[in-house]
């Protein structure tokens, strides 16, 4: 977070001046600005409506400062009743400071190309970038304060003062009407003396939902550039992380998801299309870390707690191994990850998986924020796919896929084997996966059903060693075979996994 600091402690702005740095609000009047450059105004009528001040970790009885690398942001309330509250959100852009620098990667100089220019007065990357810095900890929906209220879901209203447009309302109706968003658009003239010069493609854009806070950032921080179709700095593979993160829960099953992603990269093709493969792995059922369907896998395996079962079972495999370095592929909501960490021999523990959401929910069920400083720094919580060849999985004594590989069509399971056991070549992969023999065991579930609505396939014991017999020759690994849970002297075990070892 961007420490603020504090220009003054009046509810409101009128009337005040406040002195200083060439960015102050003072120094904005003063250029004769008929209305503040690059403003976003957030909104409630949630009552009381001066929480959305703890929300936002903004204090309404002041207005605070921020330094930025191409300028400042002002936070102040214009309207602070028990009825209505708002934050304002002004950027005060230095244009002669942006165009002077040192060139960047793409070769412009500077982050603009010349001193006249739109960026300083409209809401684009500039303002996403200002999001994440001022409003960081509600983006990430955090607040100490009032947890409560992270969760909720509040009557909010933002406004963009100006906004650009690439391809005019339609694009900006399809964006946000699908999230939920009630948009009202007001176009603005290329000169208001001359209406028969047209329309420019500004849009003064008011939203209006039931959301939560970090929501409506979120959608704001990857939509403001979407809809200008251009950012002020160079895009690599770490905006592809950026937009996963902050697209998660709602980006997967956004019906523009594609041009979404192809001009937040600027439409660089193989960002684009590593994008789209995430976000297709995320958008299907059971992959967005939501739990539902393993809920549901876990309603049908209840009555003998399969569950606690399988990961005591890899959990001692992984002991038996002395492994001290352990990768937990897949965490998912971070069961596993759990049991690793109260155990002392496993000092350095990497728990990866695909979806964000997947991610938070295992951070706050292992309650890493409360750690002692020596068991916090034992874990690490990573985004990652399993699609992909990815250095930071090499050099582990031991890894573990638990209940992974069945929700893999066979291309991904293809590129799972090398990402895993070419790539990273732990000495120990601990691999389960369902006994499809046994499933006539539930009668709860159909013949024609797997146990999880995302699995692609479920394996006898006979496919499953098939697989992992060739996995292991191919690889350089021994492999041996357990079953887990109680077992049928016909049908095995209801889990079944397999140890390869170096």
């Amino acid at each position: 977070m961007v420490s603020g600091r504090v220009l003054g402690t009046r509810p409101a702005l009128e009337g005040t001046r406040h002195e200083g740095s060439r960015g102050s609000l003072a120094a904005a009047s003063a250029k004769g600005l008929h209305s503040p450059p690059m403003l976003l105004t957030l909104s409630t009528v949630y009552q009381p409506a001066t929480d959305l001040g703890y929300l936002l970790h903004k204090n309404p009885d002041r207005v605070q400062s921020f330094e930025l690398p191409f300028g400042e942001a002002h936070v102040f309330y214009p309207d602070r009743s028990s009825d209505r509250c708002t934050c304002a959100l002004l950027l005060d852009i230095d244009p002669i400071g942006l165009v002077r620098r040192a060139k960047g990667p793409d070769g412009e100089a500077g982050m603009l190309r010349r001193y006249v220019n739109d960026r300083p007065y409209t809401a684009s990357s500039f303002m996403s970038v200002a999001i994440a810095r001022v409003f960081g900890s509600a983006l990430h929906a955090r607040s100490k304060e009032r947890p409560d209220l992270v969760d909720q879901s509040l009557p909010l209203e933002a406004k963009l003062a100006v906004l650009p447009v690439r391809g005019g309302e339609r694009v900006l109706r399809d964006l946000f009407e699908p999230l939920g968003y009630e948009v009202e658009a007001t176009r603005h003239p290329l000169n208001p003396d001359e209406p028969a010069w047209g329309s420019s493609r500004y849009f003064t854009v008011t939203l209006r939902a039931s959301k939560r806070v970090a929501d409506l950032l979120s959608h704001l921080y990857v939509l403001i550039p979407v809809l200008d179709d251009e950012k002020h700095y160079w895009v690599s593979q770490d905006e592809v992380e950026k937009l996963l993160r902050f697209g998660t829960g709602w980006l997967e099953t956004h019906p523009a998801r594609e041009t979404i992603a192809t001009r937040y990269l600027k439409h660089q093709t193989s960002l684009v299309r590593a994008a789209v493969e995430r976000l297709t792995q995320e958008e299907a059922p059971g992959g967005d870390g939501s739990g539902q369907a393993d809920r549901e896998e876990q309603a049908v395996e209840e009555t003998i707690s399969l569950n606690r079962q399988r990961l005591e079972a890899v959990l001692g495999a992984l002991k038996e191994t002395g492994a001290a370095r352990v990768l937990d592929l897949g965490c998912g909501e971070g069961r596993l990850t759990g049991l690793l960490l109260k155990d002392r021999q496993f000092r350095d523990i990497l728990a990866m998986d695909v979806s964000w959401r997947a991610l938070e929910i295992a951070e706050s069920r292992l309650k890493l924020d409360r750690l002692p400083a020596s068991q916090r720094e034992r874990v690490r919580l990573m985004h990652g796919s399993l699609m992909y060849r990815d250095e930071r999985l090499a050099g582990f004594d031991a890894a573990a896929a638990v209940e992974v590989i069945e929700h893999l069509d066979p291309p991904r399971l293809t590129a799972f084997e090398r990402t895993v056991f070419e790539f990273a070549r732990p000495g120990t992969v601990v691999v389960t996966t369902p006994n499809a023999e046994y499933n006539v065991k539930w009668e709860s579930l159909p013949a024609d059903r797997f146990r999880h609505r995302d699995h692609r396939f479920e394996w006898t014991r006979a496919e499953f060693a098939l697989w992992g017999d060739r996995v292991a020759a191919a690889h350089g690994y021994s492999v041996r075979y357990a079953s887990i849970g109680e077992s049928d002297p016909e049908l095995g075990g209801p889990t079944q996994m397999a140890v390869f070892s170096r």
